[in-house]
């Protein structure tokens, strides 16, 4: 393209849209990094403001219900990931960083992509991954079922 026809605005129009046509189309992979936390969320009250609940929590170690002491206090507890929900798109290089808040230790496992380790409290650990299958993965630490949860989506690269 000549100079003239650059500085021109129908030259730059056109250089315009060359550089969208070059730059559509297929997305390029990206490296993405993302934290996940793995904490116990904790609430609770004193029965003469609040009546202990009658109905009991969903069954496993991941809720914890326990009824009140010698004050009247009692407290809920739930386990989980937070994000819960982890999205990239098809090639994307994934890090995902578990950092150990609440909880001892967490065995978990990334399903899909061969991934399982130890999370332990006060520490972060780093699993690393080419995002090359598409679909929902379930994220999941063994002893905190069955709400320490998340979920790795995989979109298809467009």
């Amino acid at each position: 393209m000549s100079k003239q026809l650059r500085k021109s605005p129908i030259g730059a129009a056109l250089l315009g849209l060359t550089s969208v046509l070059a730059t559509s189309g297929h997305a390029q992979a990206e490296a993405r990094t993302f934290t996940i936390a793995a904490v116990e969320p904790r609430g609770g009250a004193n029965v003469d403001q609040e009546p202990f609940p009658t109905e009991p929590l969903p069954v496993g170690p991941g809720y914890v219900l326990n009824k009140p002491d010698q004050t009247g206090r009692w407290e809920v507890v739930v386990y989980l990931f937070t994000p819960s929900q982890i999205i990239v798109n098809q090639d994307d290089d994934v890090t995902l960083e578990f950092a150990g808040i609440n909880g001892k230790s967490h065995p978990i496992t990334v399903a899909g992509y061969d991934k399982s380790f130890e999370l332990k409290r006060g520490r972060v650990t780093k699993i690393s991954f080419k995002a090359d299958k598409t679909g929902v993965f379930p994220i999941e630490c063994h002893t905190h079922t069955p709400s320490m949860r998340a979920e790795l989506v995989v979109l298809p690269r467009k």
